[in-house]
């Protein structure tokens, strides 16, 4: 089925709005120009709601679309513990970390790092979360979104795929530069109904079509009664893609260090929860947000075992023609990541086709705008303000805030088309960006939960834990990348430990954080809805294990 009018109609409308309501929320009030809290905090008024939409938003990008999807294909639901896990850690992040970031008024993640540790601590990270933002996020997500829209309305071959990514860096440019983080929350709302709603009817359609017969719910029982080895959340040590996903480890190993990382100390991700009105909001846009990942598998790692099913043709399986020609690589692989955008171009009819693209490009520029903001934020609060210009007028940050996130851009689009074709491209990113979560998050669990880590321990620690990953990446050793990290994250606990015990007299450091029961007192809604939470999750584990 090929790309119509309508659905043309349906896509650019897409973006029309979107822009449009980005530079319409954001616009300044009447005698009133923007000032940094204003563009890097939202003003502070973000509402639960708000909170909890644009974190999904954020996170939900051609990573999950696209990778996740892949990820489904080669692994099955097994990969959906990145998701259902992440619910879990969402509400501990509520419960126990968001409250001292609030407390402290922060802007940036790097911030509480000089509150807590230095200023040279805090520049080191700093310079870091702006190079993996640049590098490996904005690179990445450009890369897969247009490799997906090569597929959708190109050809496929991948001649389309830099214009694709040149018109994703528009669209996310064209309303997040202006406007900060309030256009990227407030456009959030319209994108992750759009990206729920689109990956809703991809499923539905996916599933539809798998059998002969069709019938969404035949298509359901056909896929789980021939794909079963593809919906074990648990994966035995002969799955050949145990080396992933380690078994029962993922529940009590590597997977906390990942998502732990991810959801309590990434500067894009946690960023609207310093924006909310108050941290009770913050804690229910939390909430909200967890209820939400429970529900992401089904939109984005069930088209991929459906892509499965229909690339090994199990007896009652619908043919399709063409299908393995589809997945092939030039060498003779499987290529898992093109499952989504696959599915789409032969499965999603004219009209509903222009609605679908639209979600996942909602999904795709989302993410990009959220890291376009976070990265201006962290260079200009953390590196251009204390460095650069100490003196700088409200304008001049919120100008340069725009200029940073503009470079950003312009270098991610450069670099995006000579990724080459990665296998499982959501997988390499957590392996790679498994080299240095450890040890970031040990510092952060040292200074948040023990008074005694001092600075030199935190700067030693998260320096060594880059040699300590990489010997444990050694094939000599031979662990999956989930118990490299959860062994780093551990032998870089007792290096900070040892080197802040030995180093210092101090019974505590003069910095660490005096905390009290008080502290980390819930509302009555967000402590409801961690025990659904809690319930909802140990019954998908116990039917799906």
């Amino acid at each position: 089925m090929g790309f119509s009018y309508i659905d043309y109609t349906i896509f650019f409308g897409y973006i029309t709005v979107i822009i449009a309501l980005g530079l319409w929320v954001s616009r300044d009030k009447k005698g009133h120009e923007k000032d940094s809290k204003d563009y890097f905090l939202a003003s502070k008024a973000l509402p639960w709601w708000a909170i909890g939409a644009s974190l999904i938003a954020a996170n939900i990008s051609a990573e999950q679309f696209i990778g996740m999807s892949g990820s489904g294909f080669a692994v099955g639901l097994a990969i959906a513990s990145y998701e259902w896990m992440a619910a879990i850690t969402l509400i501990i992040v509520g419960k126990f970390f968001l409250p001292v970031f609030i407390e402290k008024q922060l802007y940036t993640i790097p911030e509480f790092i000089e509150q807590r540790f230095s200023t040279n601590l805090k520049t080191i990270l700093a310079i870091f979360w702006v190079a993996l933002f640049v590098f490996v996020n904005l690179t990445s997500v450009l890369f897969l979104g247009g490799k997906a829209i090569d597929t959708i309305i190109g050809s496929g071959d991948g001649s389309m795929i830099i214009y694709a990514i040149l018109g994703l860096a528009f669209i996310a440019a064209a309303y997040s530069l202006y406007g900060g983080l309030s256009a990227v929350a407030w456009t959030d709302i319209v994108q992750v109904a759009l990206l729920v709603i689109g990956g809703l009817i991809a499923t539905i359609l996916a599933l539809d079509h798998v059998t002969p017969d069709g019938g969404v719910m035949n298509g359901l029982s056909h896929i789980y009664n021939t794909a079963g080895d593809k919906f074990h959340m648990i994966l035995s040590r002969d799955n050949p893609e145990f080396a992933n996903l380690p078994g029962i480890a993922v529940l009590i190993g590597g997977m906390w260090v990942a998502n732990l990382y991810y959801w309590g100390f990434n500067q894009y991700i946690i960023q609207r929860t310093l924006a909310a009105k108050s941290l009770g909001e913050a804690q229910k846009g939390i909430a909200f947000a967890a209820f939400l990942k429970l529900i992401i598998p089904l939109i984005v790692v069930i088209p991929g075992i459906v892509a499965y099913v229909l690339y090994t043709q199990p007896d009652g399986t619908a043919v399709v023609n063409g299908v393995q020609q589809a997945f092939a690589n030039m060498d003779g692989s499987i290529n898992y990541d093109k499952a989504y955008p696959w599915l789409i171009s032969v499965f999603v009819p004219v009209g509903l086709k222009g609605l679908v693209l639209a979600a996942l490009t909602a999904a795709i520029v989302s993410s990009l705008a959220s890291m376009l903001n976070s990265t201006s934020t962290i260079f200009t609060m953390d590196i251009y303000k204390p460095y650069i210009n100490k003196g700088a007028s409200e304008k001049q940050l919120v100008l340069t805030g725009r200029l940073t996130a503009t470079i950003a851009l312009i270098i991610a689009v450069l670099m995006a088309p000579i990724m080459g074709n990665i296998p499982q491209m959501f997988q390499y990113i957590q392996e790679y960006t498994g080299l240095v979560s450890p040890g970031i998050l040990a510092v952060f669990l040292m200074g948040l939960f023990w008074k005694k880590t001092t600075n030199k321990g935190a700067i030693v620690g998260v320096l060594s834990s880059i040699i300590v990953a990489l010997a444990l990446k050694s094939p000599v050793v031979e662990l999956a990348f989930m118990d490299e990290m959860l062994y780093t994250l551990l032998i870089t606990m007792v290096i900070i430990a040892g080197v802040s015990m030995t180093t210092s007299k101090e019974v505590d450091d003069p910095k660490g954080i005096q905390l009290t029961a008080k502290l980390f007192e819930t509302g009555s809604v967000f402590n409801i809805s961690a025990y659904v939470i809690l319930i909802l999750l140990v019954v998908l584990y116990t039917f799906f294990w």
